[in-house]
Formats: structure tokens, C-alpha cells, sequence
């Protein structure tokens, strides 16, 4: 009976289950690998044999099959190094087949023998864990890492011939452990200043991380736009241990984790360069990798230089914006990654920069003016819940050493969410959430609010999507208080922020 060893295939952030079966046949010496694989897993037959040979076991000079099911799955990458070698000494009679029945091997082999470290090793052993496996073999530099949110036994391999010695119980590997500050990492804590002059920034970004808003930030160059916007991570809360896995699975799965550090513990801030292309933004590729919204997850997305961004890149971010995830269809099948992120969008008025600036005159003409704006089509700024001009700080409000702290903000920020959290029984979802089903259960008004509400979506011609969030950005500012209800005032405040206009073209 051909031998069979359990692995894994990343698949987007997740993985999918593989069994791997090897077989020796009578004729001439041939290593035949078939299952769909990629141009990765055929050079692995190379990658085997040296490290065998090297880790002082015996290549079987036979015709060698190696059949990766489910066959209709593509298998990308060297993870299946390490358990076709297994599948290899197991079918020899060169380790006893009984030790790996329970057991998934995942890892790159060096042709000494050694393991190299993989993507998406916590993805593997979150799937393995599912499937009811017991322990599972990764690279060294990645037990840590398959260790975050599972019960599994992590076997952490240096060396195939060290697996080897395992296995056939001559030495014994011990399970990996994690160490308590690992599992307990939090953000770093803000910094004890924020800005200087700048309070009705200081508000609107308040508003943006209570309740996870995009906003749109325009103004002259140099007025603080992008300063503005770095500050937003220093004023969202630590992350949960839940969103801690979810990042450290994503990042895992885009390489992108340090074997130092496996475990993600502050919230990523994306800052994406206006020549980025819509799959470096929304992901995809060969294979299909998560892109900067999904490493942007539970953290900020700041586009700088807004205009400067080709239109088709920003319409791509419209279903994103709306659903808080996106779906990527290839022939093989389809990836669905999440992108619960903050957008945080920075640009200028024209493309000179000075239009209605109070002290410089703008060069602009009006049609160069509006052929800039119009880069931005009105669906994609219907998404967008907090509009801010800037104006240029004058010499006395930056000599002036005015600096607002931070506390109080973070105070307000905290009591929001922890609101949010208690009405919707979970530390993760926020206001800017909520269904369109769920803004009359959770979105309550006073009369006077119902009025001007109604008066509002009546002069402004607005759409049912500012309609709603309208109601969430509002729902956000009564939580900063303490209010059940949505007031008037609340209102109020989410309608100035919501309809400030762009300045536009005469």
C-alpha cells in the first residue's frame, strides 16, 4: 500500500487540506510528482534527494510516484518539501509509518537537509487543528507562529535528519512553547503629544477611530495633512487577542512576518504610493496574495496625494469601502479576504495646491481645476463619511507651543468602544458595521434629530448611503457621550462633517 502523509496548501489566507501518497514501483529510477503542482513543488524532487542523501538516509534508486490530492487543486510553493521527503523514508521502510498518522509536516528543505521557513504556517496549523490533528512538524523559524491560537503539539524541525531520528525514536524533539510575552503583546503606547493648532482635526480623527470613519483631508501642501493622518494609529485602542490572530494569519500568509516577532501586535498603518496598481491595492497575483487593504485590517489605509491616484485604483476600492471585504475570482476558484480598515485620504485643492489659500494665489484655471476634482467620481466620495479643509497654520500657531494631549482623546476614544463593544456583544465589530437592517434598532433619534434628519436628505438631495451614514457617524459621536439616544446636536456635527464641501472651481 503506497504510504500517506498529511500537509497543507495555502490558499489566499487560509489553507486547504492535502494528502500527499508515495508509491515505489518496479523500473527504472524515475521521480514522477503529479496533483496539479507548480514549478516550485517539481523542483522539490531535487530538493529531496539531496537532503536525504545529506541527513544520512538512503534515496531509493526506484520508480518513485508522488500523487498530491485533491488532484484538481493547484499546489504552489516548497512547503510539500518536508512531507513528500517523510513520504519518501516512510514508503523505504526507513521510518516506521505508524509515527505520522495523527501528525501534518509542512517545510522547505535546503540540500543539506535543513528547513527553511515558510509562509502561512499559521493558517496550517488553525487547519489542522479543524481537521482533528494532534501535532504538526514546521520549520524552526515558524513554530512559534503555528502555536497563536491553536492547542496543537508545534514541533519545531532544525534538520531532516533530526526528524528523521525523531521518528524513528532514537531522539526526541520537544514540543515548542510560547513565551508569555509573546502572547501578551500590546500597541505601543502613543505618544504623550498629538498637535499644535489643529482642534477641529484633532476631533474629526477623534470621530474616525471611535467608530472606524473614512475621511478625506484636503488642504494646501505643507498645512499638515499627512502629519494629521500618522496620528491616527496612536489613538486606536490595543489590539484584541482575536484581532492579533487574525493579522498575524494575514501577514503570515504574505510572508511578511519576522521569526523574531511572529505574533502582530499594533495596528498596521498602510501608507500606499500614488504608481500602486489595483492588484498591489486589492491583492491578487500568482498565487493570489492579500493586497495593501487586507494588510491594512483593523489598522489604517492612508492614500496620499489622492488626485494623483489613476481612477480605475480608487473605483476598485468602492466595493471594498461598502462591504468590508473583497472577493478576488481566478480560474481556479475564488479568495475572499477581509479589509475592515480606516481610509484616511489626503489631497490638494487644484494641482497647484493654493486654491483658497488665504495668503498665496492659485495658478490654477478653472477647467484645470475641475478636471483635477474630477478625478474623484461621486460614488467613491459617497463613501467617504468625514470631509476636512486645512488651512495653513500661520508662524504664531506654530511658534506658539500649544501642544493638545493626547489623553483626553484616547479617554473618549475608549468609553466609545467599549459602548459599541456592550451593544454589539463583540470587541470587533464598530457603528461603521452596521447593517442598513440594524440603523433603526441601534440608530435611535429624538424628534428634533427625525426633523432635521428629514429636512437634511430633503435640501441635499442625499443618497440612502449618506443616508446611512449619516446615521452611523452620528451614532459614533452620541456613544463619545455617553448617549443612548441620537440628539440634535449629534446630528448636527455628523452633517457639518459629512457636507463640507471640496472647495470647487468658480
Amino acid at each position: 500500500m503506497p504510504s500517506k502523509v498529511y500537509s497543507c496548501a495555502t490558499r489566499g489566507i487560509d489553507a486547504d487540506p492535502v494528502e500527499i501518497e508515495v508509491d515505489l514501483l518496479n523500473g527504472l529510477p524515475r521521480f514522477t510528482v503529479v496533483g496539479l503542482p507548480d514549478a516550485a513543488v517539481q523542483e522539490a524532487k531535487e530538493r529531496v534527494r539531496s537532503a536525504i542523501v545529506n541527513s544520512g538516509g538512503k534515496f531509493p534508486q526506484v520508480r518513485k510516484v508522488v500523487n498530491l490530492a485533491p488532484a484538481d487543486v493547484r499546489k504552489c510553493g516548497p512547503s510539500f518539501d518536508l512531507p513528500i521527503a517523510v513520504g519518501l523514508l516512510m514508503e523505504s521502510e526507513q521510518i516506521p509509518k505508524g509515527k505520522v498518522e495523527k501528525a501534518v509536516f509542512v517545510g522547505e528543505l535546503a540540500l543539506n537537509g535543513s528547513l527553511r521557513p515558510i509562509s502561512g504556517a499559521l493558517s496550517c496549523a488553525l487547519l489542522a487543528e479543524q481537521s482533528g490533528f494532534e501535532a504538526i512538524f514546521v520549520p524552526q523559524e515558524n513554530a512559534k507562529e503555528a502555536l497563536l491560537g491553536t492547542s496543537l503539539t508545534v514541533f519545531g524541525v532544525r534538520h531532516l535528519g533530526e526528524l528523521i531520528a525523531h521518528l524513528r525514536g532514537e531522539v526526541f524533539i520537544g514540543p515548542a512553547t510560547p513565551g508569555m510575552a509573546l502572547l501578551n503583546g500590546s500597541s505601543s503606547a502613543p505618544a504623550p503629544l498629538f498637535l499644535r493648532g489643529r482642534p477641529e482635526a484633532i476631533r474629526a480623527m477623534t470621530i474616525a477611530a471611535s467608530g472606524s470613519h473614512h475621511a478625506l483631508l484636503s488642504g494646501s501642501p505643507g498645512c499638515g495633512k499627512t502629519l494629521i493622518a500618522k496620528q491616527l494609529p496612536k489613538l486606536l485602542p490595543p489590539l484584541s487577542k482575536k484581532e492579533q490572530i487574525e493579522l498575524t494569519q494575514i501577514y503570515g500568509a504574505a510572508g511578511l512576518l519576522k521569526s523574531e516577532q511572529p505574533l502582530v501586535t499594533t495596528r498596521p498603518f498602510r501608507a500606499v504610493h500614488h504608481t500602486a496598481s489595483v492588484t498591489s491595492l486589492i491583492g491578487g497575483g500568482i498565487p493570489v496574495r492579500p493586497g495593501e487593504i487586507t494588510l491594512a485590517h483593523r489598522g489604517v489605509l492612508f492614500l496620499d496625494e489622492l488626485t494623483e491616484f489613476p481612477r480605475s485604483v480608487l473605483e476598485s476600492l468602492r466595493q471594498p469601502l461598502e462591504s468590508r471585504a473583497v472577493t478576488i475570482s481566478r480560474s481556479q476558484g475564488s479568495y475572499t479576504f477581509p479589509a475592515r480598515f480606516t481610509l484616511i485620504s489626503a489631497m490638494n485643492p487644484c494641482p497647484c495646491g493654493f486654491f483658497h489659500d488665504p495668503h498665496k494665489k492659485c495658478i490654477c484655471t478653472s477647467r484645470e481645476r475641475l478636471k483635477y476634482q474630477k478625478k474623484l467620481s461621486g460614488p467613491f466620495l459617497d463613501r467617504i463619511d468625514l470631509f476636512l479643509n486645512l488651512k495653513p497654520l500661520s508662524y504664531q500657531e506654530l511658534y506658539d507651543d500649544n501642544w493638545i494631549p493626547v489623553e483626553p482623546c484616547l479617554d473618549v476614544i475608549c468609553l466609545a468602544r467599549a459602548i459599541q463593544a456592550k451593544r454589539y456583544k463583540s470587541s470587533v465589530l464598530l457603528n461603521s458595521d452596521l447593517s442598513v437592517r440594524k440603523l433603526s434598532k441601534y440608530c435611535a433619534l429624538t424628534n428634533s434629530a427625525e426633523k432635521l434628519l428629514r429636512a437634511t436628505m430633503i435640501d441635499y438631495h442625499l443618497s440612502a448611503r449618506a443616508y446611512s451614514r449619516l446615521l452611523k457617524v452620528a451614532r459614533t459621536i452620541a456613544d463619545m457621550q455617553n448617549n443612548d439616544v441620537i440628539h440634535e446636536h449629534h446630528l448636527l456635527e455628523a452633517i457639518q462633517l459629512r457636507l463640507t464641501p471640496l472647495p470647487a472651481p468658480p
